[in-house]
């Protein structure tokens, strides 16, 4: 019955959502499961009904947050196209609004660099990546492109983004406060390849 009551009380979403932000404002080091059960108000053997060490909980979130925007990801490229704007354009613009939208969790995906951590999330960052990049070559193919053949064009075309969010997440801006700069930077980035 404890565990019931537990499981009803103190889900995987809830203790994800506190451990996001604390690994964040903290640091992973920083952070233990007493820490994060006392943030929840729960004793740390709470947690471990959910998650048998910090570094599980961790990898829970990142593979949440890829999947995420995977997820953005299909979406653009089954949803109609926007007046204006190229599918790649979409795309892009799709993963800005993410990483400013969600502060906490593109800073987890891309921005921490805690060697400890840094494996959980290379290889979802790397399956990220190669899911942009294969939508990327994918339509500059179907568009005869004269680059389709330069894999460089979408690391290219990633650094441009990331670098446009990390400037601009600093400043705890919303997508709509910067989204006339974020449509020409995406044009810059379409255009200039």
């Amino acid at each position: 019955m404890a565990r019931r009551a537990v499981e009803q009380e103190l889900s995987r979403e809830r203790i994800m959502d506190a451990a996001r932000h604390l690994f964040i404002t903290k640091g992973y080091r920083a952070i233990s499961m007493r820490s994060i059960g006392q943030h929840l108000g729960y004793s740390h053997g709470s947690l471990y009904y959910h998650f048998k060490e910090k570094a599980e909980l961790f990898y829970a979130i990142v593979v949440q947050d890829f999947n995420h925007v995977d997820l953005l990801f299909r979406q653009v490229m089954s949803s109609p196209g926007i007046e204006g704007l190229t599918k790649v354009e979409q795309l892009m613009l799709e993963f800005i609004k993410f990483g400013l939208e969600h502060p906490h969790q593109y800073e987890i995906m891309f921005m921490l660099r805690d060697e400890e951590i840094l494996s959980y999330c290379r290889a979802e960052q790397s399956k990220c990546f190669e899911r942009f990049s294969s939508i990327v070559m994918k339509y500059m193919t179907e568009e005869d492109h004269p680059l389709a053949r330069h894999t460089s064009v979408p690391l290219s075309m990633f650094l441009g983004l990331h670098g446009f969010i990390s400037f601009y997440i600093q400043d705890h801006l919303a997508f709509e406060d910067v989204q006339p700069a974020a449509i020409a930077h995406v044009k810059m980035l379409s255009h200039s390849i």
